[in-house]
């Protein structure tokens, strides 16, 4: 039985405990109906981090046109090319003062987090502490992306400030504290990600214009904020695109991407908006029926502390047991670790401990890389074992090497001894 399906039978087992509790039985139904749903994400960060703007630029909604949602309220992301389905909360939403009721909705509402951080050195991370202030949560903190969401700035809006950003990213990644709270951490350009995504036909015109323009004439009016707003035209486009953006999208232009459709993609690649999408994809999407377990169970914790009872003591033991030995959790947490190199194996063991714990696949098949019948996926699964036995103990590696590939031999044990 994964963890999805134990979450499932104590949820399922809790409901009747509770019968005779509304409010109890409201909040385990609430958390059930949630395994049908796609994953719950929201987003995150200190004032002025850009969390409006990102979620603006995942519903494709310009800010003079979006639609009002009420405070703290998920809205449908539908899946397209580069995101996967989900809902999202703008969690930035609620005044400052609601900061308990955010980090509420991060614990108990959301089942993965983007936090969002102007710059490496502006991250307040005091949010994420709450929102794992909770016996259970820090267990493994394994459902939250940080996000360099004004990436540009960091390179100075220079057309290739997006290739420093994700330098900044990636050694942010491993580093503590943030590398203790997060699974990875992506550099994306906001403004430029929203404008991509809801590009105006005249915005286009104006920007063709304006590639179109003696490079004599054009680097002059782009060399600060001041000189392009000059004009109100200008202005206006500034205020859609920033001066990265601007940038960028005309040197687009001029490099062959002269349709608004082009630009639009090229544009939304260039932010790092496809970039996350694909972190998302990765890390929440792929695993979301484990997510959406740690989300129950921690719900299902919240009942037992609130309304304890002695017919729930078998429950509080189990929910225990469960959540001390869900592997699963330890799976993502090694994936990411290994993702971000804050643990290196030699490479080609460190994609195959990646392949093994899930990061490409669930399926059986697809962590052996083996399509073929159950008795041969239990031959590869036992040689898998034997050999990550031996890197286990061997002494030439690290204690976190070791400790990881110990990880990957109670995955290739539970391939051999459980149901496939």
């Amino acid at each position: 039985m994964n963890l999805a399906e134990r979450a499932w039978s104590l949820l399922t087992r809790a409901q009747e405990v509770y019968a005779d509790s509304p409010a109890a039985t409201h909040w385990l139904r609430r958390h059930a109906a949630r395994f049908g749903e796609p994953p719950r994400v929201a987003v995150a960060g200190p004032q002025g981090a850009g969390s409006s703007t990102l979620v603006a630029a995942l519903l494709g909604e310009a800010a003079d046109g979006r639609r009002q949602a009420a405070p703290m309220s998920w809205q449908h992301l539908p899946a397209d090319a580069g995101w996967p389905e989900l809902l999202v909360l703008d969690a930035s939403a609620s005044a400052q003062e609601a900061g308990p009721r955010v980090a509420d909705a991060l614990r108990m509402e959301a089942d993965a987090v983007l936090y969002l951080a102007p710059h490496p050195h502006e991250a307040d991370l005091a949010l994420l502490r709450a929102a794992h202030d909770h016996p259970a949560i820090r267990l493994a903190p394994v459902n939250v992306l940080a996000v360099l969401a004004r990436a540009d700035e960091l390179g100075g809006g220079r057309v290739d400030a997006l290739i420093s950003a994700r330098r900044v990213a990636r050694r942010w990644a491993g580093e503590a504290p943030l590398a203790e709270l997060c699974q990875d951490v992506v550099a994306v350009a906001g403004l430029a990600a929203l404008a991509a995504r809801t590009m105006r036909p005249g915005e286009f015109e104006l920007l063709a214009a304006l590639a179109a323009a003696p490079k004599s004439e054009l680097d002059p009016l782009l060399l600060s904020a001041d000189r392009f707003g000059a004009d109100p035209d200008r202005a206006e486009l500034l205020g859609r695109f920033g001066l990265y953006g601007i940038r960028l999208a005309t040197t687009l232009i001029r490099g062959g991407r002269d349709t608004p459709r082009a630009l639009s993609a090229e544009l939304g690649r260039r932010s790092g908006l496809d970039a996350l999408g694909e972190a998302v994809s990765t890390y929440v999407a792929r695993r979301a029926p484990v997510l959406k377990a740690r989300s129950a169970l921690l719900g299902l914790d919240v009942v037992l502390r609130r309304e304890p009872r002695p017919s729930a003591a078998p429950l509080v033991t189990e929910l225990e047991r469960t959540l001390t030995g869900a592997h699963e959790l330890a799976e993502l947490r090694l994936f990411s670790t290994l993702r971000t190199g804050r643990v290196s194996l030699p490479e080609e063991l460190g994609e195959e401990a990646a392949r093994l714990v899930g990061g490409y696949g669930e399926a059986p098949q697809a962590r052996l890389a083996v399509d073929a019948p159950e008795p041969a996926l239990r031959q590869a699964a036992a040689g898998t074992l034997r050999r990550w036995r031996g890197y286990a103990e061997n002494p030439v590696f690290g204690s976190a090497e070791r400790l990881a590939a110990s990880t990957v031999v109670r995955t290739c044990e539970a391939l051999v001894t459980e149901p496939l």
